[in-house]
């Protein structure tokens, strides 16, 4: 299986939110071709839509669309993944590639549903994606190759960023990123609020906050400088900055996101199917 998705057939079963963000994103691209792609939904007035849409084969039936599939990604709900895979599994042969992007599913789940040695990947993406700016965790199944993990990565790439990591950290992957924009929306609101508070318009102190979060995070990425260090460079001697750092100190801000995180890992560990 060669590492990019040139004439490969992909089956994308429950193109809904993610799963739809990652099937636009591919064929806006043109890393897959409308003829060469299909997708499932759960019912036949979102099949139509979609189809007219997306301009590709959109139907209801998961096994009809697994067939002669090269990549069969699966973005149904967790709680009917091991379904799916139960109806697909006739028509899957080890020359094809699952990928799954349901969360809190593990691969040795979908493995033992389906024929011996079929390969498969577990991706945890999370919503800005919607924007190509999102973030993707990558680990494989038993059978699954590093070529598998290659091209894996070459699709998600379109939509962000992706990590390979081992399949023990993905609790944490699902509590850190894939949970973690709603987090970074919180503390962007309440600096829009906090903008508000001392005088600002309320579209004028979003765009600040939004603005600001953005920069920040590309000049951690871009520079690869700690976070601390890039905070103190902001930071000087009896200035704003270190009296409004005290109150986020005494507020145990860094202390609440870690426990938020902690507990998220927790919780999605609770969850996992199989």
């Amino acid at each position: 299986m060669a590492n990019d998705l040139t004439g490969k057939r992909v089956a994308f079963l429950g193109a809904g939110k993610m799963g739809g963000i990652i099937l636009q994103a591919l064929l806006k691209n043109g890393l897959l071709s409308a003829k060469s792609t299909c997708a499932t939904v759960a019912h036949e007035e979102r099949a139509k839509a979609l189809a007219e849409k997306l301009k590709v084969k959109v139907g209801t039936n998961n096994a009809e669309a697994a067939k002669g599939a090269d990549i069969i990604v699966i973005g149904v709900k967790p709680q009917v993944v091991e379904d799916v895979i139960r109806e697909i599994s006739e028509h899957v042969s080890p020359k094809q590639l699952i990928v799954s992007v349901a969360a809190s599913v593990p691969t040795s789940m979908i493995e033992r549903n389906l024929p011996p040695n079929v390969p498969v990947i577990r991706a945890m993406p999370n919503t800005p994606c919607l924007m190509a700016a999102g973030m993707t965790a990558v680990c494989k199944g038993k059978h699954a190759t590093a070529e598998h993990v290659a091209l894996t990565c070459h699709m998600f790439d379109v939509v962000g960023r992706t990590v390979v990591v081992d399949e023990k950290h993905m609790d944490a992957v699902t509590a850190l990123s894939a949970s973690g924009p709603a987090y970074i929306y919180i503390i962007l609101e309440s600096l829009a609020e906090a903008g508000v508070k001392v005088g600002l318009p309320r579209d004028i102190a979003t765009l600040l906050a939004a603005q600001t979060t953005l920069g920040a995070a590309k000049v951690v990425l871009e520079t690869g400088d700690h976070p601390a260090l890039l905070k103190d460079a902001v930071t000087t001697p009896a200035g704003c900055t270190i009296d409004a750092i005290m109150e986020l100190e005494e507020g145990k801000l860094r202390v609440t996101l870690i426990k938020a995180v902690v507990k998220a890992a927790q919780r999605a560990k609770e969850l996992a199917y199989g």
